[in-house]
């Protein structure tokens, strides 16, 4: 099989060939901006899944049904150590330099750059030096409180009602929202209660790990009426097999039905994997169709890439402590996991396992699906977990 066709391309938010599955969450992407032009109250979303799903894939899908909506997108990426306003200010200031471009009459884009320059002067404290080259004078008494759960606000109704004057609309894409503070994320729902308030044409699609329904609920009490949650899990058989048979088949090749049902067992759906399994297929595989004795061969390659890298880098940043505690989860099997069993399996206190528990939350490595229970974010840690670390030492 000729590699430079090969249809697949397994990464961290590549398109797939094939985007099966997904279509009730871009229809509700679809209805969401359709609504919000006509002027039509509309919850934003907060996309939650695993790792491996394809949230940031689905994100880029959505940002284009924006645009062909006519929307203006913002679309970032959190992490930890930059702040959700350093983050968000140079795009905000490009987005008003595009709307100042547009024929309208009115001031409100000139006053939102107004807004803009107050909000950058009060965070300035904060962040540092924060220069953006935006040479107008400041809106006195906007945006300029120091307290972002008030500026935030402030500032999203300057750049929406300018963007309202120039009969355009926003939609703001923030990809790993999870990774805000508290305090940022009550920030941003606080911005997007004032917009539901006014009608303004500002929307707000996040993705995130499934912590983050929780997380936007502790935040804000009335989070869950500003939002929905679309869950990104693995795909369902059918799905599956689509998202690997038409690719292929578009490329004049075929996947034998035995060898489809082979990889969906081996991935279990996750759109990471069946990439990753579709790829390796392709490349091994001599003729068409790619068979079942195809799969069976690759296996323990595939195994080796997605431990090198897809599992592995998670697997270096945890502390040996850490370590031990994933390896006692993965011990008790697939998961969820009881907090007592755990604690049970290391042979401590439950309440001495706190601190690293807190921990491998921050680090985005488990969560809590219901009270009491712990599960990884990652699908199939636990088998990695195994094999990295064979004998369990607690």
């Amino acid at each position: 099989m000729d590699k430079i066709r090969n249809p697949f391309s397994p990464g961290a938010g590549s398109p797939p060939p094939e985007l099966a599955g997904r279509e009730s969450i871009l229809e509700q992407a679809r209805v969401l901006f359709g609504r919000v032009l006509a002027k039509r109250p509309e919850k934003s979303m907060l996309l939650t899944g695993l790792r491996g799903v394809g949230k940031t894939v689905l994100l880029n899908e959505i940002e284009r049904t924006a645009q062909a909506a006519g929307f203006r997108t913002i679309l970032v990426e959190a992490h930890e150590g930059k702040p959700l306003s350093v983050l968000l200010v140079p795009h905000l200031r490009r987005l008003l330099f595009e709307l100042d471009r547009l024929k309208g009459a009115g001031d409100k884009v000139r006053q939102g750059l107004g807004v803009l320059r107050s909000f950058i002067g009060s965070i300035k404290v904060k962040v540092g030096d924060l220069d953006i080259g935006l040479d107008i004078e400041p809106e006195p008494g906007s945006a300029d409180s120091g307290d972002l759960e008030v500026d935030l606000p402030n500032l999203f109704v300057a750049v929406a009602e300018a963007a309202q004057e120039r009969h355009a609309a926003v939609a703001i894409l923030i990809d790993e929202i999870q990774y805000f503070s508290s305090y940022e994320l009550s920030a941003l729902i606080m911005a997007m209660h004032k917009m539901q308030q006014r009608q303004l044409p500002l929307v707000l699609v996040g993705a995130g790990l499934p912590i983050l329904p929780g997380l936007a609920g502790e935040s804000q009490s009335y989070a869950e009426r500003l939002f929905s949650f679309p869950t990104v899990g693995a795909l369902p058989q059918a799905d599956a097999e689509k998202a690997l048979r038409d690719p292929v088949r578009a490329e004049g090749a075929e996947f034998d039905p035995a060898a489809l049902q082979a990889i969906f067992k081996l991935t279990q759906g996750y759109p990471y994997f069946l990439q990753e399994w579709g790829y390796q297929a392709w490349n091994h595989a001599a003729t068409s169709p790619i068979g079942a004795a195809v799969i069976s061969e690759t296996s323990e390659l595939v195994s080796q890439r997605l431990d090198e890298n897809f599992f592995r880098v998670r697997f270096d940043r945890l502390t040996p402590r850490e370590k031990t505690y994933l390896r006692a989860m993965a011990e008790l099997g697939a998961g969820p996991y009881r907090t007592n069993d755990v604690a049970v399996k290391l042979s401590v206190k439950i309440n001495s396992l706190a601190p690293v528990r807190d921990k491998l939350i921050k680090k985005g490595m488990v969560y809590s699906p219901a009270h009491g229970e712990m599960a990884f974010t990652v699908p199939l840690f636990d088998t990695f977990m195994r094999r990295v670390m064979p004998k369990f030492e607690p």
